[in-house]
């Protein structure tokens, strides 16, 4: 009889998660903000792993340690933030008891109405790894920590009819602020990023050269991630950060390169040339080609005749 993994508890509701903490029931039901920075909310409360059934936005103000990011450890030991969304796996590990933090947790209902409810799923980084935190230099500490006290204080004080649209406001500074920030880091961590181009070159053209494709097919973002220790949203948008073209483009690029050697350097027929790059259907690859280069591939073998 097969060993079946025990399932993970998921706590659906706000209400739910401050009970498992200890504490009173939210003020809102469909969004809360915990301050665990004076040491009165016992993280270790919640369960090792569980399914999340809300946003949420971490806000570290302590850590007790070095941070690892990526293959190392790095600066920035206090002020980091972290994002999850709903379905997500979340859970406590080692290297985070003990901190002090403020969490912003958001119930998908609490967006329902606003553009915000479809634009949140747009944000990279709520798909990024726990290794790949944003860490906030002192200055981008203080911004997140002024967003954090309005909405606290809208949240706990001004119940009135703007303190949704407030709240909501704030929530989308927050998340502007995020995406500029990391932007910032993927271009400041030159441990990281310094070599990532010359790594993605080497993969890619590894991939072609031992004839890959024929077998394995069109290498995938996913691929090109799991072998450079990243997370696709998060190899994505680093390149798009220094490049201008994510990961997917940059595949492209590199079919498109690879096929323009085989048309001009080879006999092979364009099904065969299709094939040589892992298409599926010679069809397929035609349009990307003249999507890519405004020529069909027979148009742009004819050139060298």
């Amino acid at each position: 009889m097969k060993n079946e993994q025990p399932k993970l508890p998921k706590l659906d509701s706000i209400a739910e998660l401050h009970r498992q903490l200890g504490l009173p029931g939210p003020r809102h039901p469909i969004i809360s903000l915990l301050d665990a920075t004076n040491g009165e909310i016992d993280m270790s409360r919640l369960p090792g792993g569980y399914i999340s059934g809300f946003y949420k936005i971490s806000f570290i103000t302590e850590l007790k340690g070095k941070f690892r990011y990526g293959q190392g450890y790095y600066d920035f030991d206090e002020g980091s933030l972290l994002f999850t969304a709903p379905n997500q796996v979340v859970g406590a590990t080692n290297n985070y008891q003990g901190n002090k933090s403020y969490s912003l947790i958001i119930h998908p209902d609490f967006l329902q109405g606003y553009p915000l409810a479809t634009k949140i799923k747009n944000y990279g980084f709520f798909s990024y790894a726990i290794n790949e935190a944003l860490h906030l230099s002192e200055q981008e500490k203080s911004t997140v920590h002024a967003i954090y006290n309005i909405i606290g204080e809208e949240l706990n004080s001004r119940i009135d009819e703007f303190s949704h649209e407030v709240v909501i406001a704030q929530i989308e500074l927050l998340l502007s602020y995020a995406k500029r920030f990391y932007n910032r880091q993927f271009l400041t961590r030159k441990v990281v990023t310094n070599d990532l181009l010359q790594q993605l070159e080497e993969l890619l053209n590894t991939y072609f050269e031992r004839d890959k494709p024929a077998s394995d097919g069109i290498p995938t973002v996913k691929y090109l991630s799991e072998q450079l220790n990243f997370t696709p949203n998060y190899l994505s948008d680093m390149l798009r950060s220094l490049t201008g073209l994510n990961a997917q483009q940059h595949i492209h690029q590199k079919l498109i390169e690879r096929s323009k050697e085989l048309l001009s350097t080879t006999n092979l027929t364009i099904s065969e040339v299709a094939y040589e790059l892992g298409f599926e259907h010679p069809q397929s690859f035609s349009r990307l080609f003249k999507m890519k280069t405004k020529l069909s591939p027979l148009e742009f073998r004819q050139t060298f005749n």
